[in-house]
């Protein structure tokens, strides 16, 4: 029977009306213990004198209280839909085709919106949607979520609207009229049909008015010799894949030179295909990633590249102008003889900035009548004329500028002389500029107006030339932001919107598609006519080109880095972020300079690894025309020719910025005359600096299992075991193929879908579109220099970067081949040591690695509570709730691709990035949860974007089709490298691949059984 009876503690509990019986009741507490407080505040912590043990009790005794208020989740209160909109459905998302041009980087591309708001660069893979994005177009996303953007016009620095500044631009656009006065549009490139006509109506109404094209990179010299050959102001629209051989002096063509997108064409050339690649010849002072990808590299002074340029042009057009002696000449030569017995099947580029060298590349060309050299189609990207930029300073300081209006430059950061242009500003009547940011530009001028970001705005392109691409809006504009083409609108007196002004321009361009169609499409694709040559003087050009003398001292290559480019999004933390493909150093800029000049006497630098895995380096001071750069921080690049020093573009912005992207230095401090080639003087600085490196390991030290190489000869002449070698390990005493070994029994894995991803060593250049793609689908936190510097970087997917010890990898192997016992010349124990460091001018390979979703992963079984299993569909999953943060899977795992969250990176002040405000977290897939502090995550194989491919397929009553199936990063890959698909599916391309001879898996000894295998690197030497 069941007691009715009351027990009490206290006389006080007798009094039903105690304030004291209640706060006990409901505080386990008598006090309020200050954990938050103390744990919180730096100051606090890092005074306390509270030993390790007493805090380890002080935080044990209070873990029962964090637990409990950590269960309690926050409050979200949302505002539903009053009118849903029709083309809004929850939980779907919406992709309007666009493309994008910024004076730097362009793209045709596919933009993903959730509920309004996008979300997600993608490819557009239409015919004629030619240029995929790069690493920096897939950012730009975030860049308009920027909580740093210019939100209201301003005038004098004080906020204003549009309709005063307007006026006063119309005034004094009167005023100028009136007096005669010089008025200058002073744009980026814009490639805008629209907006050129818009200019000419300008400039038509106003007869003082001209318009000033300004590249902050120039191509100048290219364009000017284009124009002196073809009477067009244009570049040429090389297809790389239509050359057999390819020799490049100083373009890094898969980087940024002469705008990029030059990859997709390259790879066709050097994946094998019937026994037959591409060869390529790389001459260049810095190690790029056009050097990397070559067959062979020769590190080379500006000063050699023009002659050997000059030896080149000989051979080929059979003249006979003398010239100096260079190093490696028979490589030169070489490469000529093979250039010209190609034919047409050749090509020659070239980045030296100089009119003469850009004129003999055109001279070569034609002569051999290359096929992937045509003046048809040109690129429209580049437009900048030096000498106009100098005029205009020029006349700015005169006083013969009236008004001045800008739209996408900030010529105060990117002009090396800006101290001229800033005291030529104060001397214009009225500045005007068009920024996206307040920077440093903006911040200074009369009137400063937001400019929307390229997904708020229409407008039209014409990156090539018969190629006709359409910008479309995707949200609303965040801001008070106005369109410089509505401004021209304005001041034109025209009042129509710059939607319609570009739908009755359209016609014009898109070749009989409708507007709706090329709405749809993005892009409408004409026919474009070529460029008619006419007589250049080549021989001149060569003779004073074979003139060049060797600059004095050292030579510093200005370079932009694969990251930040020009700098326009230097407030992007996924960029700053990126690891250099090269370096693999992240949130810096800094000289590169070769181990032979580093270990002189006279300077005596040096790179080292530290105790907790961070590489330090050496302080630099640099001096070019008198200006110095202090404390640049610097970097011993393998590759990097002897006499010669690298530094990158875009760094050391400060106006416009948080404080944490204040990074770098300015080196286009050095950018003088618009020449990336400067002479230099060089001296060592006190101190040392930290960099954030990702990969503190250089070489392979002889481990051929994991980057497995041949030669093209091998290839072709030789049985794929030969080449290919599957490791061998004992069963029962016997040896067998590794592959052939099951660590636990296998179940059937034929039924339903079994995803597979394959990775093309010979198709990746390195370029890291993939690594910012897979930031983006998958909400990656970043989490800034000093946690990187800790080894606690969080990218799911990394692209690692190996240096050869000897001259190729062929080389390493064979060493380590010969060792012999432990000690002596052959002697394992320093053989391996030497192999740590890397070769003068190493062979180069990337490797993008990210879980390889084991069959037989080791990971799985070690977990306590079950938190990462395998699914039926091959992916290796990861429960976040279940995770307890033992870190047990991260010791487990051979391939290293599992992250801990050591802290809460969002709406953490710690990590004041994108996450830690409102408008950054826009930029959040909405698929895909934010994971907290104390869990383990890594690549999920993109499980949210497989499922809803699957439940598409199902819902519209079909089959999956081939090739459907994409990950973020197999779709933002231009190159082809990376694959995903369904390995149950015949048809898929990703079966094929897994057949093909060159296949292997990472590790294959361990028998873990990856889901992901790559192919065999062919090198055709």
């Amino acid at each position: 029977m069941s007691s009715n009876k009351k027990y009490w503690k206290s006389v006080e509990e007798l009094n039903e009306n105690s304030s004291i019986v209640e706060a006990l009741r409901n505080n386990e507490f008598v006090e309020e213990i200050p954990t938050d407080e103390f744990l919180s505040d730096k100051e606090a912590l890092s005074s306390s004198s509270t030993t390790r043990r007493d805090f380890l009790k002080y935080v044990g005794f209070t873990t029962a209280a964090a637990t409990l208020a950590a269960c309690e989740g926050p409050v979200h209160k949302s505002i539903p839909y009053v009118l849903q909109p029709e083309q809004v459905i929850p939980g779907v998302a919406d992709y309007y085709a666009t493309s994008m041009f910024d004076g730097f980087d362009f793209a045709n591309l596919l933009v993903k919106t959730r509920e309004g708001r996008p979300i997600k660069i993608e490819n557009n893979t239409i015919a004629g949607a030619k240029f995929a994005a790069n690493a920096r177009v897939h950012a730009s996303v975030l860049s308009l979520y920027d909580s740093m953007r210019l939100k209201i016009t301003k005038v004098a620095q004080k906020n204003a609207t549009w309709q005063e500044a307007d006026l006063k631009i119309k005034a004094s656009l009167a005023d100028a009229k009136t007096k005669g006065g010089q008025v200058v549009l002073l744009t980026n490139t814009l490639a805008s049909p629209s907006t050129e006509k818009l200019i000419a109506e300008f400039i038509a109404k106003n007869p003082t008015a001209k318009h000033v094209t300004y590249d902050a990179v120039s191509e100048s010299a290219a364009l000017d010799a284009f124009e002196a050959a073809y009477g067009e102001r244009a570049l040429v629209d090389y297809d790389f894949s239509k050359a057999n051989t390819i020799v490049s002096i100083g373009a890094d063509f898969l980087g940024d030179w002469q705008g990029g997108s030059f990859d997709s064409g390259y790879a066709k050339g050097r994946v094998p295909q019937a026994g037959k690649m591409s060869k390529h010849y790389q001459f260049e002072a810095n190690m790029t990633l056009s050097g990397a990808a070559a067959d062979k590299r020769v590190p080379m002074t500006i000063a050699n590249q023009k002659q050997a340029l000059v030896k080149i042009y000989n051979v080929i057009t059979g003249s006979a102008i003398s010239t100096g002696k260079v190093a490696n000449e028979e490589v030169v030569t070489k490469a000529a003889q093979q250039l010209k017995a190609e034919g047409t099947k050749g090509l020659l580029v070239s980045g030296i900035q100089d009119k003469n060298a850009q004129l003999l590349v055109l001279a070569i060309n034609s002569a051999l009548a290359s096929e992937a050299f045509s003046t048809i189609g040109t690129r429209q990207i580049r437009k900048g004329s030096n000498e106009k930029v100098a005029q205009l300073i020029a006349d700015m300081n005169a006083g013969s500028v009236h008004t001045l209006i800008m739209s996408g430059v900030n010529p105060v950061y990117t002009l090396a002389d800006s101290a001229k242009f800033v005291s030529g500003l104060k001397k214009v009547k009225l500045s005007a500029a068009f920024s996206i940011r307040e920077d440093e530009t903006a911040s200074i001028t009369n009137i400063a107006v937001p400019a929307p970001h390229y997904l708020e705005t229409w407008n039209d392109l014409m990156l090539t030339k018969g190629t006709y691409s359409l910008t479309q809006p995707t949200i609303r504009p965040l801001f008070s932001s106005k369109q410089f083409q509505e401004g021209l609108l304005s001041w034109n007196e025209n009042s129509a919107d710059y939607y319609d002004y570009i739908k009755a321009n359209a016609a014009s361009y898109t070749n009989g598609a409708s507007w709706n169609q090329t709405v749809h499409d993005g892009v409408a694709v004409g026919t474009p006519a070529g460029a008619s040559a006419s007589s250049g003087d080549y021989a001149a050009a060569a003779n004073t080109l074979a003139q060049s003398k060797t600059a004095n001292g050292f030579e510093l290559v200005l370079y932009t880095k694969t990251g930040l480019g020009d700098g326009q999004q230097a407030n992007n933390p996924w960029l700053q972020e990126f690891p250099d493909p090269i370096t693999r150093v992240a949130w810096d800029n800094y000289v590169t300079i070769s181990k032979a000049d580093a270990d002189s006497k006279e300077l005596g630098f040096e790179n080292r690894i530290v105790a907790n895995g961070g590489l330090n380096g050496s302080y630099a001071t640099l001096t070019v025309n008198g200006i110095k750069l202090e404390n640049v921080p610097v970097i011993i690049q393998p590759g990097q020719a002897k006499g010669t020093l690298g530094l990158a573009l875009g760094y050391g912005k400060k106006v416009g910025l948080k404080e944490e992207m204040q990074v770098g230095l300015n080196a286009y401090a050095f950018y003088a005359n618009f020449n990336n080639v400067q002479s230099v003087t060089i001296a060592k600085a006190s101190g040392e600096h930290e960099f954030s490196c990702v990969q503190s390991q250089k070489t392979l030290m002889g481990r051929g299992d994991i980057i497995k190489e041949t030669n093209l000869t091998i290839f072709n002449t030789k049985d794929a075991k030969e080449w290919n070698t599957v490791p061998m390990v004992s069963l029962d005493h016997k040896e067998v193929e590794a592959t052939k070994v099951d660590l636990w029994d296998s179940f059937d894995r034929s039924v339903g879908h079994h995803f597979n991803l394959s990775i093309d060593l010979n198709a990746c250049t390195g370029c890291g579109a993939c690594v910012i793609a897979c930031h983006a689908e998958n909400n990656v936190p970043v989490v800034g220099k000093a946690e990187i510097r800790r080894s606690r970087d969080m990218h799911w997917l990394r692209i690692d970067r190996y240096y050869s010890s000897e001259d190729t990898f062929a080389e390493d192997n064979e060493k380590k081949e010969n060792f012999e016992g432990l000690f002596g010349k052959k002697g394992s124990l320093g053989g391996f040591g030497e192999m740590e460091n890397p070769a003068d001018n190493p062979q180069i390979s990337f490797q993008p690695v990210m879980c390889q979703h084991c069959n037989h992963a080791p990971c799985e079984t070690v977990c306590p509570v079950a938190a990462t299993s395998h699914g039926r569909q091959g992916q290796n999953q990861m429960a976040y709730n279940r995770c307890v943060g033992t870190r047990y899977c991260a010791n487990n795992c051979p391939y290293k691709v599992r992250r801990f969250n050591w802290f809460l990176y969002n709406n953490n002040d710690e990590f004041d990035f994108h996450m830690n405000n409102d408008l950054g977290r826009m930029v959040l897939n909405p698929d895909v949860n934010v994971r907290s502090r104390g869990v383990m995550e890594k690549c999920s194989m993109c499980i949210q974007k497989t499922q809803l491919t699957i439940l598409t397929a199902k819902r519209e009553g079909r089959e999956v089709n081939v090739d459907e199936f994409q990950t973020a990063c197999s779709a933002a890959c231009s190159t082809g490298a990376i694959v995903f698909g369904d390995v149950n599916n015949k048809e898929d391309q990703v079966t094929k691949l897994s057949e093909d001879k060159r296949m292997y898996h990472l590790l294959e000894s361990v028998g873990t059984k990856p889901n992901v295998f790559y192919h065999v690197k062919v090198r055709n030497t």
